[in-house]
């Protein structure tokens, strides 16, 4: 993207420079380079998407272009398009980001929805836990959807990490809901009290080592390998969540917890043997993503 031998009817204009990086980003592997220039020039140019195909025969200011440039740059070393603009959506909200939590994802929607099916069936008032919040893209949006819903409802946001919760914290801000969420700095659900949780959600780290050193460098050279790696076999943590879950919820409570989907079955044999105080979970299921891959586990304590 450099101005050099351009004429004047080659000038570097909006649509021109999108169209340079798009292949640009290609070329680095990235699967979404259209939409990450576009995210990227946007924020360059302290806008929203939309306002730049109003805008494509523009030929940007030089400072804009060079905000830009060095965007596409770190985008082409690796670095998330997240981390790089400070946000990412989530159940079309904005959360503020940074290396200290994951991003949110598409697939963690589905604990969302699982969760509103069986509050519409609740008797309020409620009290949810989010474990592992990260930036509390889980908490946050649950207590906006029981506030849009007019069901009374307190949510804890829960992270072993200080740094992940100082994000959830400005998350908190963001949306206006601190005093419907209360963070807690602790190890899974240790901090909360016996048979107190009517929803336990969580989107806990369940990536393998094996799995781990697989994954794409955007993800380990950038996101915190704590939110994301279990040990050995990836459901270390689901199998101490689900055994802490079965004291920590009410009789009728609901424990719904993201997965990798190679794990989906183990996920299955853990809770067949692990027991409540009250019997064997019931209504046990798994969810599938848009990609029909099983990403989602539910369970109830009878």
């Amino acid at each position: 993207m450099s101005d050099s031998g351009s004429t004047p009817t080659e000038a570097w204009t909006i649509l021109r420079m999108l169209q340079w990086t798009t292949e640009h980003l290609k070329k680095h592997g990235s699967p979404s380079a259209r939409l990450d220039a576009e995210v990227l020039f946007a924020h360059a140019r302290k806008c929203q998407r939309i306002d730049l195909y109003a805008a494509f025969n523009e030929e940007p200011p030089e400072e804009v272009k060079a905000i830009f440039r060095d965007l596409v740059k770190r985008r082409a070393s690796g670095e998330p398009v997240a981390y790089l603009v400070g946000k990412k959506e989530f159940f079309s909200l904005p959360f503020i980001v940074n290396q200290a939590c994951l991003i949110p994802r598409n697939e963690t929607e589905h604990i969302i929805t699982e969760c509103i099916d069986r509050i519409k069936k609740s008797q309020g008032p409620l009290r949810i836990a989010d474990v592992c919040t990260g930036s509390g893209c889980i908490a946050i949006t649950i207590a906006k959807e029981c506030q849009r819903m007019n069901v009374p409802a307190s949510v804890i946001a829960i992270d072993l990490s200080p740094e992940a919760l100082e994000i959830a914290k400005q998350n908190l801000e963001l949306h206006k809901v601190q005093d419907r969420v209360e963070m807690i700095q602790a190890d899974l659900l240790e901090a909360i009290s016996d048979e107190s949780c009517d929803f336990i959600l969580s989107n806990p780290p369940y990536v393998s080592e094996e799995e781990y050193s697989k994954l794409d460098k955007s993800v380990r050279n950038y996101e915190p390998k704590m939110a994301l790696v279990a040990g050995n076999s990836g459901t270390e943590i689901i199998q101490r969540l689900v055994d802490q879950a079965a004291l920590k919820l009410k009789p009728s409570g609901w424990l719904i917890f993201e997965h990798s989907p190679m794990n989906a079955a183990k996920c299955l044999e853990i809770l067949s043997q692990s027991q409540t105080p009250s019997g064997p979970w019931s209504d046990v299921r798994t969810v599938k993503d848009l990609s029909g891959l099983a990403r989602v586990t539910i369970a109830r304590r009878p």
